[in-house]
């Protein structure tokens, strides 16, 4: 029903419950970021790659929608259901790495595009606040 309407990452989660899933002692709460913003970014620069592999494969051009509203429902309901209707609780350690850094071994998400022969990790850990040089590369 919120198909024609812009979406506002916090407005979404509170209408989705995720401020009543994050909140304590009766105050809503709030993700640590603005997630939906975020992974629904990620998920659409996923689906536009996508679209184009396979437009190189086939020539056919494909349409990629995507909604702040949805990024929430697998956040709160979970990816999918399982063969039997139960909810598949989703295990995030294939996608996850440790990687010693100047702060120390840090557990972090590996880059979110791979590709064979491509890199497998990103080119350098995580540093501290300020350490870097101000410049572009």
């Amino acid at each position: 029903p919120w198909g024609g309407r812009r979406g506002f990452d916090s407005l979404v989660q509170v209408a989705t419950g995720i401020a009543a899933i994050e909140g304590d002692a009766g105050q809503l709460g709030a993700l640590p970021a603005q997630a939906l913003d975020h992974g629904t970014g990620y998920l659409l620069a996923a689906g536009v790659l996508r679209a184009l592999t396979e437009q190189a494969d086939d020539g056919r051009a494909r349409l990629v929608r995507l909604a702040l509203t949805q990024t929430a429902a697998w956040l709160v309901n979970g990816l999918g259901k399982g063969p039997a209707g139960e909810t598949v609780p989703y295990d995030p350690e294939p996608w996850l790495t440790r990687t010693d850094s100047p702060m120390g071994r840090l557990r972090h998400a590996l880059p979110p595009v791979s590709f064979a022969g491509g890199p497998v990790n990103w080119a350098r850990p995580s540093g501290r606040w300020g350490t870097d040089a101000p410049e572009w590369r």
